[in-house]
């Protein structure tokens, strides 16, 4: 055998797998790695102070961008912050709304990611799967907000308005004739909430396929079992949340140790694993997409029988109806007060976390009286995940770093904020 001299690459920044501006150093000695430096800030924007210089409610945008594929969770985080520390009372109905798209953003997200995962490693037909599911869910975002993605949905006290009676409907073109375009709309003639229960009755068959394609596939199976094993202590020490705590065989779930909105009120499991390996963590994700799909259900079935308002009718903190303000001066003051000052919020320090589809992902925020926050901190979750590289790596080849680094489920938007 020839010897072998230890040497150092650079993966990343610019690295198909590196889901996003990563920089990581590894140490190799042939083909096994040593040692792993990951480098961040190459996507600096610096939310955290931005945040800190705008009104409260101009902010609310930023958090989309943060985890630009768990957009209103982020948001969520956001306002419940804001609701704390202004003593705000949920309409229920909002509520239920918030937990409705909460988990219509864990099944985009967790889409994208065994898209990517799989592509990652081999498998390409898996993303074509995912993103003809995800189509349907980004235009549920489409008919609340008129975003696809940055949908600034959420507001201090609800929501910014009630689920829409009627969806988009395709359009006869030169690729979809009549017959075609009628059966893409079949499900289209209702509300909203038609088109979610009807994405729901068909979604788990189509988790069905990805499991078909990729859950006893030998080769699958031989790039992710026993690749990236985290033990329980390990999960713990380095802070890990979400999948990534669960797939080590840790049951912790915010929405079910610590609920908030109306989780409490709502069916479903948690999903854990027992090796803390890349499949585990791989079925954990797989499983949370059956168990959200039984939580929408849930919701969908809640709103349909309960109408009522979807945000508090304190006018310092939502926004006056449009009637009101044409007629009543003092509604038309609220409204411009609120788009252009914005509220203050009494001086004290609240933390308010959810737990996102890729972990609890919390923001602490100090206000001094202004109409702005003092100071504000993101926890993000993939922000320790990271922090573990070396620990997941070391002694694995150079193979298996696009599986460890897509099984962390990383976006670069929250860690380099």
């Amino acid at each position: 055998m020839p010897d072998l001299k230890e040497y150092t690459i650079n993966f990343g920044p610019q690295h198909p797998s590196a889901h996003g501006v990563l920089r990581l150093l590894l140490d190799l000695n042939g083909e096994v790695i040593t040692g792993v430096d990951p480098h961040i800030g190459l996507l600096h924007r610096a939310t955290e102070k931005l945040v800190e210089n705008k009104p409260y409610m101009q902010s609310i945008g930023y958090m989309d961008r943060l985890d630009y594929v768990s957009m209103m969770v982020n948001e969520h985080a956001y306002v419940m912050a804001i609701e704390k520390m202004a003593g705000l009372e949920v309409p229920v109905r909002a509520q239920y709304i918030r937990v409705l798209f909460d988990e219509i953003t864990r099944v985009l997200n967790h889409l994208l990611w065994l898209g990517a995962h799989a592509i990652d490693l081999g498998a390409m037909s898996v993303l074509l799967y995912c993103f003809r599911e995800r189509e349907d869910l980004v235009d549920c975002y489409e008919a609340v907000s008129g975003a696809r993605m940055h949908a600034t949905y959420y507001r201090p006290g609800g929501v910014y308005r009630d689920l829409p009676d009627k969806m988009p409907q395709y359009k006869e073109s030169v690729w979809n004739d009549k017959n075609r375009t009628k059966k893409r709309n079949e499900a289209r003639e209702g509300s909203l909430l038609d088109f979610i229960w009807d994405f729901t009755e068909r979604f788990p068959a189509c988790v069905d396929q990805y499991e078909g394609l990729l859950t006893q596939n030998r080769i699958w199976k031989q790039r992710t079992v026993d690749i990236g094993i985290v033990s329980p202590e390990d999960a713990i020490n380095y802070g890990f949340t979400g999948p990534m705590l669960r797939g080590s065989g840790i049951e912790w779930d915010l929405r079910k140790k610590q609920p908030y909105e109306v989780y409490s009120d709502l069916n479903f499991d948690i999903p854990v694993g027992v090796n803390g390996d890349c499949y585990d963590r791989y079925l954990v994700r797989i499983a949370e997409m059956r168990e959200s799909n039984k939580i929408i259900r849930q919701t969908v079935k809640w709103l349909r029988d309960n109408p009522g308002p979807v945000i508090c009718n304190d006018t310092k903190f939502s926004s006056p109806k449009r009637d009101d303000m044409k007629g009543n001066m003092e509604a038309l003051i609220h409204h411009f007060k609120l788009f252009s000052e914005g509220f203050s919020l009494p001086k004290s320090e609240v933390y308010a976390a959810v737990e996102q589809p890729k972990g609890e992902f919390g923001i602490y925020l100090v206000s001094d009286g202004a109409n702005k926050p003092y100071r504000m901190k993101i926890r993000a979750p993939g922000f320790p995940h990271l922090a573990a590289m070396n620990m997941m790596t070391k002694g694995h080849n150079l193979a298996d770093v696009p599986a460890i680094i897509s099984t962390l489920d990383v976006v670069f938007g929250e860690i380099d904020r």
